[in-house]
């Protein structure tokens, strides 16, 4: 009895297992035969939409990162494709379900189940071939939607600097460049110096916004730099790039010799100065290359001297509202070599709207305005404001008649080669020893006693940014 009991209780034991594993079978057999979802809005859920490998490299090596696809729907998604955009010459490798590859094919993600992906990258960052952000993507075709997701690394050695608050005294150097993403902020009440031949390539879409002091400190060998990271070629001269200098309600700024290129507006000032400093000492520099202006000042200040401003899509200056502007010894030239433009190259106005118009105050002596348009000056009184003007020893490209007759009046500056983008002056150039003589202007010795190479001036002198010796 006992023994017929035992093979019993074996025989149901071996019963039960059997039962499992069939059981188990047929699970797996549903599973892989879960029905595949026709919801066109379906789609898989990513994890993120972008990766930042933001380890610093200071010498060869890599960093891997995960990421997770969801399929959030009850019912299974067919993949078409996973694949890295920049294939196997990237930076960047992928891991996807075990498998390194560049891309896989014909997946399918079942119901309420996720897959990782595993990427890799590897930076040299003394490779000089690299970009200071290495970037590539990931592209995703599931059931008809393409998903991307970003993948951007640091390259070359330099300072990155992501969304970061300025507070105290801080400096620049020259001994690595300054990579900005976001954005940086000079916080009130502290100051940001920047040393001679500093660069500072800003992302896209980033700024540097100033509500303390920035003082750049460039020279004429080693101006400061303030450009996009696309230093390639094909985006040299391309505008729009990054978004900017901005000067807040309580910033200041001194700017000398520095290069700003390739924004949407190379500076932008809110407000006239709270403080005993002028909102805006700009001298010895140029701005190029500015989808939109290379200054727009709303009730403003500006003081600028032995500056090149040239190829903006709508205007060189742009000051509304009111607001104060001393130029001097500056080059203005209304060239567009990438859009048309329909805008003086110089706009001042009085006014932005109907309770927002201020008194505007113009001070332009010894500058070249020119360009393609038949009028490059237009200053507008909309308002009830006080307008005052004074234009002394300037040559001016315009259609008024009124401007005094010390103005070279639609003549040709004789630059040297204006679609060569230079805009120094021919040995005969009429504009050579027509400048006010300006030895007495509280400002001659810190800003107008050199030109724009940071050559002496002579007086009287040659008019624009450059002298003619």
């Amino acid at each position: 009895m006992q023994e017929t009991e035992h093979f019993y209780m074996f025989d149901k034991m071996r019963l039960n297992n059997g039962l499992f594993l069939l059981l188990l079978i047929l699970v797996a057999a549903c599973r892989k035969d879960e029905r595949i979802t026709s919801d066109p809005e379906a789609k898989l859920t990513l994890a993120t939409n972008s990766v930042l490998f933001d380890t610093i490299f200071s010498s060869t090596g890599s960093v891997t990162k995960r990421i997770r696809l969801s399929n959030e729907n009850p019912n299974a998604l067919y993949i078409n494709e996973i694949v890295l955009s920049g294939g196997t010459p990237s930076s960047f490798s992928l891991n996807i379900n075990g498998e390194s590859t560049s891309s896989s094919t014909n997946l399918l993600l079942n119901g309420k189940d996720s897959l990782n992906i595993f990427v890799k990258v590897k930076i040299d960052p003394t490779a000089s071939n690299l970009p200071f952000l290495v970037q590539d993507s990931i592209i995703i075709n599931c059931n008809g939607h393409r998903q991307v997701i970003k993948l951007v690394a640091f390259g070359q050695n330099a300072i990155f600097i992501n969304e970061k608050s300025i507070t105290g005294d801080t400096y620049w150097s020259n001994r690595l460049p300054y990579v900005i993403t976001g954005g940086v902020t000079v916080q009130s009440g502290s100051r940001l110096n920047v040393a001679p031949g500093t660069k500072i390539y800003f992302h896209k879409d980033a700024s540097l916004n100033v509500e303390g002091m920035l003082n750049v400190e460039g020279s004429a060998n080693d101006p400061v730099v303030f450009c996009s990271d696309r230093l390639e070629s094909i985006y040299a001269s391309e505008p729009g790039q990054w978004k900017g200098i901005f000067l807040k309600r309580l910033g200041n700024a001194v700017i000398k010799y520095a290069v700003i290129k390739n924004a949407s507006v190379g500076i932008t000032s809110d407000s006239l100065s709270h403080n005993g400093n002028s909102k805006l000492i700009l001298s010895n520099s140029i701005i190029k290359n500015m989808q939109v202006a290379a200054y727009i000042g709303y009730h403003s200040e500006m003081l600028a001297f032995n500056n090149l401003m040239y190829n903006c899509g709508n205007y060189l200056v742009y000051a509304t509202g009111g607001g104060r502007y001393m130029l001097k010894q500056n080059t203005f030239a209304g060239y567009n070599f990438d859009f048309p433009r329909k805008t003086a190259a110089l706009t001042f106005s009085d006014y932005i709207s109907s309770s927002a118009y201020n008194h505007l105050n113009i001070e332009l002596t010894n500058n070249i305005i020119c360009g393609s348009l038949i009028n490059e000056l237009d200053i507008q009184r909309k308002s009830s404001a006080k307008v005052e003007y004074k234009l002394l020893n300037n040559l001016i490209k315009t259609t008024k008649t009124d401007l005094g007759s010390s103005n070279l009046i639609n003549v040709e500056p004789g630059f040297i080669a204006v679609d060569s983008e230079n805009f120094q002056l021919q040995d005969n150039s009429i504009v050579i020893g027509k400048g006010s003589s300006l030895t007495n202007d509280p400002y001659y010795n810190s800003y107008l006693n050199k030109d724009l190479r940071g050559i002496n001036r002579i007086n009287p002198s040659t008019l624009g940014c450059y002298e003619k010796n």
